[in-house]
């Protein structure tokens, strides 16, 4: 049985059994899945483990072996003008799709006050955590003091950026010492992917563990409660994946969409279970590289930047919460605060803070950049219950993404794709 069948096992049986315990009232086994939560992250913080290894070495080897470095600023041109066109998209399908359904306009006030109440000491605020970073300050933040603090943070944008300056350089120093650091990084990047398999025997028992738990603490009621609300979300990413992607594989890469969706399964269902780009990016580097065919150059390159970078299902999640908090708070949004949506959903796509929750918090910008700044706090509040599972759904779509743009790369390369 295929990697990709038992995690889709393990993510249906997770489920069923959660769902049968909340409908029967089996309370004890509730606790049960509840209480086993951390044996799925121990799972997720193993898989997490090989992602600065395996960046630094793949990468490393990939920069330092082109021997042209005119090449990697085609490539790296390329592969950042593919991630904003695809999330200036996404978050223009998540505005349009939030204002010809109105999700925000049919909900209860009392239901909307009593959300709110109930989720209030839970929802992030720039006073409870840290606050979002402004353009100016991330852009300064891309260049790392220490690489190595960058790399025990998992700050992956900074980590990335010297990794390629010191594999830029790596091409410039004599053939003989250049082959030497090569050779160190190059078996970095085996035993990375030796850790992988060990660590992805494990994925479909982990993904039963975080999806049963998951279910267990929320169930669906709060699904129902924003349950018009949490569809857009779902229907737009729905048509970011299986349209814009699909769109992307024909005409830019060529490639039947069947084939690809079904080489890249195990990498979208687990950052489907995980909601972590950077826990799917070791096995998304495996699948691009062993199913899809792509050289380790393209990959090692495009998918680390992806994950930091290319958010397209968050981008377009942030477009449809602003609308829906000002909706429901009677804000109206007109062309101008549509295109600011458009326009700051893409930059908080993109500034994100290692925190948990960062997704919520840099929401924020988008709201404040509306206008919705006093009713910025409730309105995250008020979404908050359900965000958990609609994080699943967007990471799955970022990573679908990464995935994108590296056959599309790959084919502009002139590689021969499935």
């Amino acid at each position: 049985m295929q990697l990709s069948t038992k995690i889709l096992g393990g993510l249906i049986a997770g489920t069923l059994v959660s769902l049968v315990a909340k409908v029967l009232a089996v309370d004890w086994l509730l606790t049960v899945l509840i209480s086993i939560e951390p044996l799925g992250m121990l799972f997720i913080r193993a898989i997490t483990m090989v992602v600065v290894p395996l960046v630094v070495g793949s990468l490393f080897v990939s920069i330092a072996s082109l021997g042209d470095i005119q090449r990697l600023g085609r490539i790296g041109g390329k592969t950042l003008a593919y991630f904003l066109v695809t999330t200036v998209i996404a978050a223009s399908i998540g505005l349009g799709l939030a204002l010809l359904v109105s999700p925000g306009i049919s909900m209860d006030p009392a239901v909307r006050d009593a959300l709110s109440a109930q989720f209030a000491g839970g929802a992030p605020s720039p006073s409870a955590a840290e606050a979002p970073r402004s353009l100016m300050q991330a852009l300064v933040e891309m260049i790392p003091r220490n690489p190595f603090e960058a790399a025990a943070r998992m700050d992956l944008l900074p980590l990335i950026i010297a990794t390629v300056i010191f594999g830029a350089a790596g091409n410039l120093i004599p053939e003989d010492q250049r082959q030497v650091v090569i050779t160190f990084f190059r078996g970095v990047n085996s035993i990375s992917m030796v850790v992988i398999k060990w660590v992805m025997k494990l994925a479909p028992y982990a993904v039963f563990v975080l999806i049963a738990a998951t279910v267990a603490r929320f169930g669906l009621e709060l699904l129902e409660r924003l349950l018009v609300y949490s569809l857009v979300v779902a229907v737009g990413l729905g048509i970011q994946a299986f349209g814009t992607f699909s769109v992307a594989l024909r005409l830019l890469a060529r490639m039947k969409v069947t084939t690809f969706y079904r080489c890249v399964a195990e990498a979208t269902l687990l950052a489907f279970s995980t909601s972590s780009s950077n826990a799917a990016l070791p096995v998304s580097m495996e699948v691009a590289e062993k199913k899809l065919g792509l050289t380790n150059e393209v990959t090692s390159f495009v998918l680390p930047l992806g994950a930091t970078l290319n958010m397209n299902g968050s981008a377009l999640y942030k477009a449809v919460t602003a609308v829906f908090v000002a909706q429901v708070y009677g804000f109206a949004i007109g062309a101008g605060e549509g295109f600011t949506i458009i326009v700051t959903a893409t930059l908080a796509a993109v500034a994100g803070v290692g925190v948990p929750g960062s997704s919520l918090i840099t929401t924020l910008i988008v709201l404040n950049a509306v206008g919705l700044g006093p009713l910025a706090a409730s309105g995250i509040a008020l979404v908050l219950g359900v965000d958990r599972i609609l994080d699943m759904l967007r990471t799955s779509v970022n990573v679908t993404g990464d995935l994108t743009c590296a056959v599309f790369i790959a084919r502009s390369e002139g590689h021969e794709l499935p």
